[in-house]
Order: structure tokens, then C-alpha cells, then sequence
């Protein structure tokens, strides 16, 4: 069965004026539908289906409405709004509704998607019949969320390319002979410590050249890297071992309070723990105050077979010597 239905569309709407013949729809039974003709929204088809004497028993005393998604289409959003006309042919707006979903709808069943409980039909009947016939309004508007494309964040490769140039550099470190050049507003922005050092009464406030002691040189220029791009080049770039250039780079993170870099570091080392490694990695954990990563050596060490294999390795009798406590705490957590 189907009402009289007068259409109107805009590019991503479309508006359904729905009579429905209410004294030949009091005879329907319950869960009998009236549906409206399929008309365009936004690129899709869509149909309403409305349920005169309620789409279940549970909803006789109440009219159901379920908007239906006709068209194949997937990942479409949609407002969904009913409401009725007066006695008077004006818009009601104490019986309307108004939903936003994505389309299908978790759940989405063959009826579609709506209210079970629209409106109780002796309201419809009493405010809103005219001659037999009741005037329904339903609008369907499609929501947008094509994004734009927006490029990705370039302020890594354009600070950098202000570290490789030089421009406007106030500041340069001199490490084991090396010389490198630096901003002092960006080192400053990225570690509390220089920030102290270099904006404070301190002497390196004032001085436009600092030495640094006990810092290797390849990892003081990789940390200067990232404090500008925040980002590390890839292991086959990088000068010698890579767990040697990380552990001197867990070292420098932790000098300079650089925390994000000082974790990168450890889940490095951790991807490179072995028998042979695991002892001079927990040393560097400790030295540099990583728990993280001394939380996962102690557990790889904490396994029978591991520890019986690392108490024979070079790296153990230097942990020995230099941590005993930490020696200790194995000890008991092995039953050693």
C-alpha cells in the first residue's frame, strides 16, 4: 500500500511530503507498512516506511517510521527528519523528529532504521486528520565528510633544512673537535636542560661557543637532528654499530631530559637484546636511568636457560662489578 507523495530535491537533500489516507490505514493490521515511492538525496535512493498500527504489538497504540537505504551504497551519513502538519497546514514542531547515522547503521535490518514509537495514533487522529488524510514531512539530509586532502606535516624537513644551512644560528658545540651549529630557541623548546643552560644565569647563557665533554660526536649530531625533525635516519645511516650509536643516544637523551627519545632508544636496544647483548643493556639502562628497559632485561635474564647462558658472557662481569645490587636482585629472582 502507498500514500500520496509530492517531492522536492537539492543536491544533498531531499524532502518527502507524505499523505497517508489515515481512516483506510485504521484497518490495516499491525505490521502492515505504507511505503513511499523511492526519491533521491544527496546521490541515493531512499524510501520510508511507515507502519500505520505500529510495526510490532508491542507498538499498536504508536505509528513506526524507518528510513530505508535503497541504493548500494556504503559509508553514507544521513540526517533523518519527520515531523506533521497542523489542522492549519502549518509545520508541528512539538511531533517532530530529527537523527543523524551512518549508513547501514549498526544493526541495520531490512526495514530500515527510525522510530518504533513515532507518535501514538489517537494524537494523530485528534491533532493532526483532515478529511481522512494526515500530512507527514520527511527529510533526508546527506552529510559530507569527504575530506580535503591536506599534505602531511612538513615542519620536520623545513626546521631541518634550517639545521643543515645554518641561518640565523646563535650558538654552536664543540664535541671531540667537531664543530655544530644550533638555534638556541629550538634547542631550548625541545630539552628543559638546555633551556636551563642556555636562557638562565648560567655561563653558557652568554657564550657563543660551548664545548661539550664526554658525549660522542655521531650521536650528539643525530640528537640535534631530531630535536629539529624529531625523527632518527635509519640504522644503515647511522655512524658504526647501531646498538653502539643507540645506547650513546639513550645516553645523551637522558643528559639533556629528551624523554620521547630516550624510550625510542630503549625500544631499539630492546629489538636488538640477545644472550650476548643483554648484560651491557641493562648496564646502559641502569647508568641512564631507563626503567622501561631494565624492567625487560631483568625479565629476559630472569629465564633459566637465558641466565645460565649469560653468566658466561663478558658483558655479566662487568654488570657484576659495576651493579652488584642489581646482581643481587637476579640472584634472588632466579633462586640462584
Amino acid at each position: 500500500m502507498k500514500g500520496v507523495l509530492a517531492h522536492t530535491n537539492m543536491f544533498d537533500s531531499g524532502f518527502v511530503s507524505f499523505k497517508l489516507h489515515y481512516s483506510e490505514a485504521k484497518d490495516l493490521a499491525i505490521g502492515d507498512v505504507i511505503c513511499s515511492e523511492v526519491f533521491s538525496a544527496g546521490g541515493h535512493s531512499w524510501q520510508v516506511n511507515c507502519y500505520p498500527r505500529g510495526y510490532s504489538e508491542a507498538e499498536n497504540e504508536y505509528i513506526s517510521i524507518f528510513l530505508k537505504l535503497m541504493s548500494k551504497s556504503k559509508g553514507v551519513k544521513a540526517i533523518f527528519e519527520a515531523f506533521l502538519m497542523d489542522k492549519n497546514g502549518r509545520p508541528s514542531s512539538s511531533n517532530s523528529k530529527r537523527c543523524i547515522q551512518a549508513y547501514p547503521p549498526e544493526g541495520y535490518s531490512s526495514w530500515g532504521w527510525g522510530w518504533y514509537r513515532f507518535l501514538k495514533r489517537s494524537d494523530l487522529d485528534v491533532l493532526y486528520v483532515v478529511n481522512g488524510w494526515a500530512t507527514m514531512v520527511y527529510g533526508v539530509i546527506v552529510v559530507r565528510d569527504d575530506p580535503l586532502a591536506v599534505p602531511s606535516s612538513d615542519i620536520g624537513d623545513h626546521l631541518g633544512q634550517l639545521l643543515d644551512c645554518t641561518d640565523g644560528s646563535d650558538v654552536s658545540f664543540i664535541v671531540d673537535g667537531r664543530k655544530f651549529a644550533a638555534h638556541r630557541a629550538v634547542l631550548a623548546a625541545r630539552s628543559p636542560v638546555f633551556k636551563a643552560e642556555l636562557f638562565s644565569a648560567m655561563a653558557e647563557a652568554t657564550m657563543s661557543q660551548i664545548t661539550l665533554e664526554d658525549i660522542n660526536p655521531a650521536a650528539f649530531e643525530v640528537l640535534l637532528r631530531f630535536m629539529y625533525t624529531d625523527g632518527l635516519p635509519p640504522d644503515g645511516e647511522l655512524a658504526g654499530s647501531p646498538v653502539e650509536m643507540y645506547r650513546h643516544l639513550l645516553a645523551a637523551a637522558d643528559r639533556y631530559a629528551m624523554d620521547r627519545l630516550k624510550l625510542i632508544c630503549a625500544d631499539k636496544l630492546w629489538q636488538n637484546v640477545s644472550v650476548d647483548t643483554v648484560a651491557a643493556t641493562l648496564n646502559c639502562s641502569e647508568t641512564y636511568n631507563c626503567r622501561e628497559l631494565k624492567d625487560k632485561c631483568m625479565a629476559f635474564f630472569v629465564e633459566e636457560q637465558n641466565f645460565k647462558k649469560v653468566v658466561l658472557t663478558d658483558g655479566y662481569v662487568q654488570l657484576v662489578q659495576k651493579f652488584p645490587s642489581i646482581m643481587a636482585e637476579l640472584r634472588e629472582k632466579v633462586g640462584a
